[in-house]
């Protein structure tokens, strides 16, 4: 009995180690991921770190702000250096859930209905202008974003893997724009905002090329294999006792007012802290990580403002 508990705890350690070396191998391709989109996207070094955790993590990025602050530059930017295979689409308020995911058409030549998928047929989905198509449209993601699949008129269809969703959508005092379901909503990790670029990067952008022709120079930095490997390996980063009791503490703060961090929403903060933590080139999650992802992953689930998300954290002590 001895000797098998020995034998265990000695091949857990052999685990661990090469967990630690993959990860280690993958720390300068991180860097050189952060370094070429800062080339792209000026001085907004923790929201492309931000958005990079959530394509490690899994998880679906949406971007708000105005239009021309630069939310589409960065989302194509991501796919590009991803590696992976892209789509767009131009969200408009005449689209149909069809043009999304794909309709069975009659092929007349054999007689029988075969689907012709749409364009979220793809890895990485830049759903450009996300609200400004119906409510009844955006549902189309729904499933495809939780699960990866669709369904269409009663048949299944997978969808490739890595599939990640990039949308951006516009505030909604602007005309022709819907609301985002709080289910819809839910399916994304983080919520991020660019906002105005500072002085200095402006006058940058005015003297540069294009950033379309500067991304078309960048080289991918990961392959499809191993953005599936870092996805995989999020899921091994440490979380102590401590830290998962922070998490709790932090969710039953959110849960003394009207509409609190649900299940999911927590399951989502440990994943995103896990995906920090992994870019910050450690194999454990510390406070400061649950603390950089906080706002960005809680804030949109509960109807806070970044402001008053930060506020949250400042009323929680960690134990």
């Amino acid at each position: 009995m001895f000797w098998g508990t020995e034998k265990r705890q000695e091949q857990q350690q052999i685990n661990r180690l090469v967990d630690e070396q993959k990860l280690a191998s993958y720390y300068p391709k991180i860097n050189t991921f952060l370094d070429q989109i800062n080339q792209i996207i000026l001085d907004k070094n923790q929201q492309t770190k931000l958005a990079l955790a959530c394509l490690l993590a899994g998880g679906h990025v949406l971007f708000e702000d105005l239009p021309g602050l630069g939310k589409t530059t960065l989302s194509s930017a991501l796919s590009h250096l991803a590696g992976l295979k892209f789509q767009r689409i131009q969200f408009t308020n005449d689209m149909l859930a069809s043009d999304v995911i794909g309709v069975n058409m009659f092929n007349q030549k054999e007689h029988h209905f075969e689907f012709k998928s749409g364009p979220i047929f793809t890895q990485i989905l830049l759903a450009d202008e996300i609200n400004r198509c119906s409510p009844k449209t955006q549902s189309a993601l729904l499933e495809a974003m939780e699960e990866g699949y669709v369904t269409v008129d009663g048949v299944r269809y997978a969808l490739p893997q890595p599939f990640w969703v990039v949308a951006t959508q516009n505030p909604l005092f602007q005309s022709g724009t819907y609301a985002l379901p709080e289910s819809q909503l839910d399916r994304f990790l983080m919520r991020l905002s660019l906002g105005y670029p500072s002085r200095q990067a402006e006058r940058l952008l005015l003297q540069q090329d294009s950033r379309h022709e500067l991304i078309a120079t960048l080289k991918h930095v990961f392959t499809e294999a191993e953005v599936l490997e870092l996805q995989s390996l999020v899921g091994q980063i440490h979380l102590s006792e401590k830290i998962l009791n922070y998490i709790l503490d932090l969710a039953a703060e959110t849960r003394k007012g009207r509409h609190g961090l649900s299940t999911r929403g927590v399951l989502a903060l440990k994943k995103a802290a896990q995906a920090y933590a992994l870019i910050e080139q450690r194999n454990y999650v510390n406070p400061d990580d649950i603390q950089a992802v906080f706002a960005a992953v809680v804030a949109h689930r509960i109807g806070l403002s970044n402001a008053e998300s930060k506020q949250l954290l400042q009323q929680i002590a960690i134990q």
